[in-house]
């Protein structure tokens, strides 16, 4: 059942598209290859090792036709590294308006939002985000810990489950998950 948007929180709506990610395609701009990255990452026994899968995934997610958004990118990168927020966002503003179907642009303005504490806007970007790519498992992840920060496990463990699916082999989320219990498993009417 949709919710109405007029009654519900930025954590509601973003919890409606992800349980409806599996209805959904990766964008279309999205590299082919991705498809065979996530065929192999969902297997138990993987034929390369872990980092270079998720690796080539984060690469393919980075890149873009257009050297200078890719040269961009590089700038965010290093400024989110660098703790030079200012200056990433005003890069990211720039790139969400010049290339608003790059998901990884998105994604990256949702962790410097989260970073900086701006939550909401971290979730806006984070739908974004999986709105075009909906196997993000870093967006889902990233979600996953703002609702932990806002004190919403139930909600957390449902996203944490769901980068799950997508990657089978994010440890650290799978501690979360355990650590969480039995207690905040969503209740299924």
């Amino acid at each position: 059942m949709a919710m109405d948007h007029e009654k519900v929180g930025p954590l509601d709506r973003a919890l409606e598209l992800i349980l409806s990610l599996d209805a959904m395609a990766p964008a279309p701009n999205l590299p082919d290859q991705l498809n065979g990255l996530f065929e192999d990452l969902a297997k138990p026994e993987l034929d390369e090792p872990l980092d270079v899968v998720e690796g080539s995934i984060w690469a393919l997610w980075c890149s873009h036709p257009d050297d200078s958004a890719v040269q961009r990118m590089e700038r965010v990168i290093g400024g989110l590294a660098q703790g030079r927020f200012d200056a990433a966002e005003r890069l990211l503003d720039g790139l969400v308006r010049d290339y608003p179907d790059w998901a990884e642009a998105w994604n990256k303005r949702a962790t410097l939002y989260f970073l900086l504490d701006r939550d909401d806007e971290s979730v806006a970007d984070i739908e974004e985000t999986l709105k075009l790519e909906p196997r993000h498992f870093g967006a889902l992840g990233g979600f996953g810990q703002i609702c932990l920060r806002r004190d919403e496990p139930v909600t957390a463990r449902i996203a944490f489950e769901k980068a799950l699916e997508v990657n089978p082999h994010l440890d650290g989320v799978r501690e979360i998950v355990h650590e969480l219990g039995a207690e905040y498993r969503p209740v299924v009417n």
